[in-house]
């Protein structure tokens, strides 16, 4: 699988609801795990947030979002992130090493609960990065 780039959109407890929608209108296959999927909250009201959703389009499209945990802040409008995700571990944390450097950190690229390793940064330039690299087929 090659590197793939794509937007990844934050909501406030309704990113099941927009996911829906998009599907509606682009088509294609959706998929969605919930924080309680993958206890990544201790907090009874988001178990059933939207950890992470994924369209992807026959056409190749694809658009991710989650909700924002309640301990996060959250502006509209400032909700998208870009999101950088394949096999290739060396260039991925190759890109990973360039995008924190002067930059912060807010998620250190790491083995993640559903197998991948995952990092989330902020850039130079205050752009939201997520990197995350699949694990190895078991």
């Amino acid at each position: 699988m090659p590197t793939r780039l794509n937007p990844y959109i934050g909501f406030r407890d309704n990113a099941k609801e927009a996911m829906e929608f998009y599907q509606s209108v682009f088509g294609g296959e959706l998929t969605r795990s919930t924080f309680a999927e993958y206890q990544v909250s201790d907090d009874p009201a988001e178990q059933n947030k939207t950890m992470h959703s994924q369209l992807e389009t026959s056409g190749g499209m694809v658009l991710m979002a989650a909700d924002t945990p309640n301990s996060m802040g959250y502006q509209a409008g400032g909700n998208v992130s870009v999101s950088l995700s394949g096999q290739d571990e060396d260039e991925l944390r190759g890109y990973w090493n360039k995008l924190v450097d002067g930059g912060t950190a807010a998620m250190p690229l790491e083995k993640a609960p559903w197998g991948d390793s995952f990092g989330m940064c902020v850039d130079r330039f205050g752009v939201t990065w997520m990197v995350n690299i699949a694990g190895s087929a078991a």
